[in-house]
Parts: structure tokens; C-alpha cells; sequence
């Protein structure tokens, strides 16, 4: 039985109907449409379906969709626009962080939530905060020398 729910999503208001047992991802990809977050493993362990809730990273496949009422929920889709990517999305277009697409969501969420809470990672840094995002086309190195190019851009503006 569905029941009501209120999240803000990206900035925006919703208020939608909610089966009590879907999880935030499932609400996100299919009541709301944001299919930037992807489905991977459904377990946790991929990454590719992180957004932040409440401004922490967390695998919105292991949240249930009532428990994250009332709450801020960014996605892909509003870390940054098509006119103004956020500095993360822009070095990794820029650095070639992206091959098949399918955990690039997830990882630059990861990388934006890193650089929100240390601003100058080391590499190896950079390597621990993404450890949760598997790939299996980038072998991590263009991506951490994207995500170390935008803590550069973002310390020289």
C-alpha cells in the first residue's frame, strides 16, 4: 500500500505516493524519473546508485524511501546544469574520467562529497573516497586525475 512521502529532491519540493518497502533508489528511477542514479548491484557494494541525503554520500539502494522523508536528497542530475556542471562533472569531461557511463553518476558523486570534506585531497585520498564505486571500464586512473584536477580548480578560483 502506497503511502505519502515528502522529500526535497534537488532543490524541489515532492510530494508523491510511496509503497513502504521501495528504497530511494527505486523512488528516485521510477516515481520521480531521475535515471542519472543507477541500479547496479542492489546490495551496496557498486556505488552507482550514490546520491546525498541530507549532504552525506550514501548507496540510495539501501535506504527506504520513508526513512529518508522529510529530508534533502541531491542527485546527479542537481550537483550541477548542463550551463554550469559542477567542478567534478566538468574535469571528468575534461580529463576522459568517463567510458560506458553506467557508475559515472556515482562516481562523481563520491568525488563531490570528498572534496565538500577535504578540499585538497592526496591521491591516495582520492582513491579511498571512490573505493566503494566499482567500474569496470576506467581502471580509476583517469577518474582520480579528474577528481585531483577539480580540487585544483576549485583552490584556484
Amino acid at each position: 500500500m502506497k503511502k505519502p512521502l515528502q522529500l526535497t529532491v534537488n532543490g524541489e519540493l515532492r510530494q508523491i505516493f510511496v509503497e513502504t518497502w521501495y528504497s530511494l533508489l527505486d523512488t528516485l528511477r521510477d516515481e520521480l524519473h531521475l535515471t542519472g542514479v543507477k541500479k547496479g548491484c542492489d546490495e551496496g557494494d557498486c556505488g552507482a546508485c550514490t546520491v546525498f541525503l541530507d549532504g552525506k554520500p550514501v548507496t540510495s539502494c539501501m535506504v527506504l524511501a520513508h526513512n529518508a522523508r522529510n529530508s534533502n536528497v541531491t542527485t546527479i542530475e542537481g550537483l550541477g546544469s548542463v550551463e554550469a556542471l559542477h567542478p567534478v562533472q566538468q574535469a571528468f569531461v575534461d580529463y576522459g574520467g568517463l567510458q560506458c557511463g553506467f557508475c559515472i553518476p556515482g562516481l562523481i558523486m563520491s568525488g563531490a562529497a570528498l572534496l565538500d570534506r577535504n578540499p585538497d585531497p592526496t591521491e591516495e585520498e582520492v582513491r579511498i573516497a571512490i573505493g566503494g564505486n566499482l567500474c569496470r571500464c576506467t581502471g580509476y586512473s583517469k577518474v582520480v586525475q579528474a577528481i585531483l584536477a577539480a580540487a585544483e580548480t576549485a583552490r584556484s578560483r
